[in-house]
């Protein structure tokens, strides 16, 4: 039997320790107890212990941590040198899904310089140590444009990058066209650029707008893509002329392979769909939120809708209640409501095809600009997992993702991505129908299912994140089961995988030991126990030049993607598991020296 020796703990404990390897270890509790039985003598060299604790996870153990000042000598080179010299079997790595982590929102501040710059190298270079392959950032419109048109300062952001490459990590970039403030999470506010909202000032309808006249200045409306109304310039063009100058600025980082992936924002919090669910308007989950089309250039596209349609007399909806409503309380969700009827019908196809157009005419602004580049482009769509179960879907169809029980309404979504080569990012990967409220007739797990079957089927990549924080093993659990719903395989890649999966988010919570410890074990297994590989196309993972959009694809041919199919089978549980008698050995550690 393979054995371990322990030499860190058999030091605290006057006495070497020899473990079998995590494949045959079967719940011998006996250094557990050894340890709680000397306990007290620990105490005397506990800060030897915090400085290089050894974590063992999936059959390995790591050494204690080197000192700082060495680690900040590595070059990226060396960094990928060493990498390159871990284990790993290659016949393992089609199972291997890469994991990065989300950086702080405020990474680079409303200054536009990084904040606290050595704080956060040493922690990129713990998440290095951990094993992970990248970090995702959000690259903040309201700071590199915020001084006026056309006037871009990436300083900040050239700074970060920078530390990023140093650490050995590769990056997702964000192009975040919403204000950072008021959805959940958002611990830092960052606005829309000053001279937008300036032009907001005299003209509000250029932002979103409930039934009552609210306006939300999270992310302009759909409606003003193709109104010159900024400086001369419409939005989409603002979001061209952006992307392009971040190419022309951040070059030399993305020839060198730093950056790989371009997520484009195309909605509040980033992604694909209507602010229909704004805590700074009052809505609390699990309310059913609220359309937003009530600006004067959406109100004049659907009339003008209406009228081609032989339906002059049509309104938009004014009986769908308000933010936290339950649907049974409108009459147009109610059992045999106006969204059944004809006319709620066709309000829902064309509040739904705008989103759908607007996404598509951005993502192809974003392939222009990237054309060429060694980069993959992607979208977020938001897992909105509330009253998922009942028969009227209301926050998803409030959102815009029209998508019933009869009606598929993400795979147009991952249809419409496909002419762009495009990864379909979603959300909510680590939730369970079971830790949700009954009374919002929730359904993350067949949600995910659901959206990520559609990606697969229009032969997408997929990849996602978490929607909340979670350092527990059952949310863990539940990603690693989602990110391969089929299990690994020992040879070739498996029957489904995605493309990648980002932690949201890295925090002090998320390095505290006992969290880390565990972290450090979910990211092993999300490489299917396999060591860190530099080299993505070891797991199928060729990103090659970026080409050109193919042709547009009508509004018919993406409304034949809403017939529903049945998902693709899950398992029940991941056969990657946090859990075990080692990993639970872990945590009894940890708790000791608490």
């Amino acid at each position: 039997m393979a054995t371990i020796t322990y030499s860190l703990l058999g030091e605290v404990l006057g006495k070497n320790i020899r473990l079998p390897s995590y494949r045959h270890f079967h719940q011998d509790m006996s250094l557990v107890h050894a340890l709680e039985s000397t306990q007290g003598g620990c105490q005397a060299k506990k800060q030897r212990l915090d400085n290089g604790v050894v974590s063992i996870f999936s059959g390995n153990v790591r050494r204690p941590r080197r000192p700082q000042a060495l680690a900040s000598e590595i070059s990226t080179t060396q960094h990928e040198e060493a990498s390159s010299a871990l284990a790993y079997n290659e016949k393992m790595l089609p199972n291997y899904v890469p994991l990065y982590v989300m950086l702080p929102l405020g990474a680079v501040t409303s200054n536009n310089v990084v904040e606290d710059k050595d704080k956060l190298g040493k922690q990129l270079k713990d998440l290095k140590t951990a094993g992970v392959d990248g970090v995702m950032m959000d690259v903040w419109w309201g700071i590199v444009e915020s001084e006026g048109s056309k006037q871009y300062d990436w300083s900040g952001y050239r700074s970060l990058f920078q530390l990023i490459q140093e650490c050995g990590l590769r990056l997702q970039a964000i192009m975040s066209f919403h204000q950072c403030g008021g959805n959940v999470g958002d611990a830092v506010y960052i606005p829309l650029p000053q001279w937008v909202l300036d032009v907001g000032e005299s003209n509000p309808d250029i932002f979103y707008t409930d039934r009552e006249g609210n306006r939300n200045k999270e992310y302009l409306t759909l409606g003003v893509d193709n109104q010159p109304l900024f400086h001369g310039r419409s939005a989409v063009e603002i979001y061209s002329d952006y992307m392009k100058s971040f190419r022309e600025n951040m070059s030399d980082f993305m020839e060198a392979g730093l950056v790989i992936d371009i997520e484009v924002g195309l909605g509040p919090a980033g992604e694909l769909r209507y602010p229909s669910y704004p805590e700074t308007q009052g809505w609390k989950f699990p309310g059913i939120g609220e359309f937003q089309c009530y600006d004067k250039y959406l109100k004049a596209e659907f009339k003008e809708a209406a009228a081609s349609a032989g339906h002059p007399e049509w309104e938009l909806p004014d009986n769908a209640g308000t933010y936290n409503d339950t649907p049974e309380a409108t009459e147009f969700f109610k059992s045999n409501g106006t969204y059944l009827t004809e006319k709620g019908k066709f309000f829902l196809t064309w509040y739904s095809n705008k989103l759908l157009i607007h996404g598509d005419q951005i993502l192809d602004e974003a392939n222009k600009a990237f054309l060429g580049c060694k980069v993959e482009l992607a979208a977020k769509v938001s897992g909105i997992h509330w009253w998922y179960k009942a028969d009227n879907h209301a926050a998803e169809l409030t959102a815009g993702y029209y998508n019933l029980n009869d009606r598929d309404g993400y795979r147009p979504i991952a249809r419409m991505l496909s002419r762009h080569y495009g990864i379909l990012n979603f959300t909510c990967l680590e939730m369970r129908d079971s830790e949700q409220s009954a009374d919002a007739k929730s359904g993350p797990q067949e949600l995910v299912q659901q959206v990520l079957s559609g990606g697969w089927r229009e032969n997408i990549q997929v990849a996602g994140e978490n929607a909340l924080s979670r350092y527990d093993r059952a949310g863990y659990n539940q990603i690693l089961l989602n990110a391969r719903p089929n299990g690994v395989t020992k040879e070739g890649p498996p029957k489904q995988r995605m493309y990648g999966v980002t932690y949201l988010r890295l925090s002090d919570d998320l390095l505290q030991k006992e969290n880390f410890s565990i972290f450090k074990t979910f990211v092993k297994k999300m490489h299917a126990d396999q060591d860190y590989c530099p080299d993505p196309q070891k797991y199928n993972h060729h990103v090659v030049p970026l080409k050109r959009s193919k042709p547009k694809i009508s509004i018919e041919d993406l409304s034949e993607a809403t017939k529903p199919e049945e998902p693709f089978p899950w398992d029940k549980e991941t056969d990657m598991s946090v859990d075990g008698g080692l990993a639970n050995l872990i945590d009894r550690f940890f708790s000791i020296f608490k």
